[in-house]
């Protein structure tokens, strides 16, 4: 497998027909804002499945990355259905669409679905764990010193992050605003909680109590 240029201390992206034109979906169907992300989410894992020396398809990382927040968009704002599982069925359609096998697309579905998920994806395939580890890494700084300054400094200087963090907690409104219902027991419930006026959160504990069950 070739790799493109601007490698990251022996991290390069995926230069395969698969992962160019998974670029150039994200490029035309989303902002620069998450285009940039999801390049990070990738080089941020595979840096982090480097220092861990684990063994992992750096084409399924990508497109895992790529997609995984592509459910954010508008056109799936009326979907009814959890963001990350929007990105997920897209990235199955494309790669189903280019013959994938199926074990891939699974896990390159699960790393998607489950990168919200904290707790669970470290345990699972190195994809499934790395598109997690690079969002994590991203967009709330865990194991910010995991990764050298000079290797944090080669991505961002490739993929800037101006204004990143009210940027991406705008996209995140505006993506998960007209479902709030999806976001029952995960975190964006807090985005929400902080940025809709009027949201109230759902409560585990009430719906147990207040299911239909008699006693």
């Amino acid at each position: 497998m070739t790799t493109d240029s601007n490698p990251v201390t022996g991290v390069s992206v995926p230069d395969t027909k698969l992962a160019r034109e998974a670029t150039e979906l994200v490029r035309d169907t989303t902002s620069d804002l998450v285009y940039h992300h999801s390049r990070r989410v990738y080089l941020f894992g595979a840096v982090q499945g480097r220092n861990r020396d684990l063994s992992f398809d750096p084409e399924l990382l990508y497109i895992g990355a790529m997609f995984h927040d592509l459910g954010l968009s508008e056109r799936f704002h009326s979907s009814g259905r959890r963001f990350e599982v929007d990105g997920a069925d897209e990235a199955r359609r494309f790669l189903r669409a280019r013959e994938v096998p199926e074990d891939s697309i699974r896990r390159v579905w699960t790393a998607i679905a489950l990168h919200t998920t904290p707790g669970v994806p470290e345990f699972m395939e190195p994809e499934v764990a790395l598109v997690t580890a690079g969002v994590e890494y991203d967009v709330l700084g865990i194991g910010y010193d995991d990764i050298s300054a000079a290797d944090r400094s080669r991505i961002v200087a490739l993929h800037p992050r101006p204004d990143f963090k009210k940027q991406i907690l705008g996209a995140f409104t505006d993506g998960i605003r007209p479902k709030p219902e999806t976001t029952f027991g995960n975190v964006k419930a807090d985005v929400l909680e902080h940025y809709v006026p009027g949201f109230e959160r759902g409560d585990f504990v009430r719906t147990i109590l207040d299911s239909p069950w008699p006693e």
